[in-house]
């Protein structure tokens, strides 16, 4: 493992279990709101599932299987590929407190092992801004396009990049070293840490990112040999006026010669 990706393995382990339970509640709870509706728990990215009976999909750092069990209600063959144990503890309690299977994998996801899950996929699915953990983005979607089976499907959701066009531009964000184009890797908080005390915050081990451009992802996405299908834009949580978070869908080809 590389050095990031420990350190990345040890902020997302930090009291995540806990945090889990505070933020949804002990497992048996988060499942019987699974299990009430759970393409309402999928979100907006519920049109993208229409129909997941039998359908093998791996949720690419899938955390507590916030999206990954109410899949698997609905009939899907879900693995999870995540780094954190306690993600891992959360997520299978509250598999099993529903009633379903989860196949839950923990470790970096660019060590996933072909031998097992090459090309063995119909869906890879990934949201919640994960593309930052990963200072390879070629690599990264390199590894993604091997998991799946040809003729599949990509569906990636991120944090939208005009986030750094926002600090650079200013908009209600200090912008102090603020650079869209920037390749630095850096450190910074994870994602739990604002919801706790600044005493709790202070002890978070801190995670080391490396952001990417719009049209870094996209290239990065085509150049893996995925087609492009589908581009959309989500309003961001503080200021609906502007992009908060997008969605990429694309096709793995069946084969060269096959355009669909």
């Amino acid at each position: 493992m590389e050095k990031y990706t420990e350190q990345n393995k040890l902020a997302w382990e930090y009291d995540a279990y806990n945090f889990w339970v505070n933020h949804f509640g002990i497992p048996s709870e988060k499942a019987k709101m699974d299990l009430e509706d759970p393409r309402k728990m999928l979100k907006k990215y519920s049109k993208f599932f229409q129909n997941v009976e039998s359908i093998r999909i791996a949720n690419i750092c899938g955390s507590c299987g916030n999206k990954a069990i109410p899949l698997a209600i609905l009939g899907a063959d879900v693995s999870i590929f995540d780094i954190s144990e306690q993600n891992k503890r959360y997520a299978c309690e509250t598999a099993d407190a529903a009633g379903v299977h989860i196949n839950f994998v923990v470790g970096d996801v660019l060590n996933i092992d072909m031998s097992t899950y090459g090309q063995y996929f119909d869906i890879a699915f990934m949201e919640g801004g994960i593309l930052h953990y990963f200072h390879d983005i070629d690599k990264f979607m390199s590894v993604i396009y091997n998991i799946l089976k040809p003729d599949s499907k990509l569906i990636l959701s991120d944090f939208h990049p005009f986030n750094r066009i926002a600090n650079a531009l200013g908009i209600g964000i200090n912008t102090e070293g603020a650079d869209y184009f920037s390749t630095e890797v850096t450190e910074g908080e994870m994602a739990h840490a604002p919801f706790y005390d600044d005493e709790k915050r202070k002890q978070f081990p801190k995670c080391i990112c490396r952001t990417y451009t719009l049209s870094e992802i996209i290239n990065s996405v085509i150049n893996a040999g995925f087609i492009i299908k589908r581009f959309e834009e989500y309003p961001g949580w503080v200021n609906q006026k502007l992009p908060g978070e997008f969605t990429i869908l694309a096709h793995k080809k069946l084969n060269i010669n096959n355009n669909d």
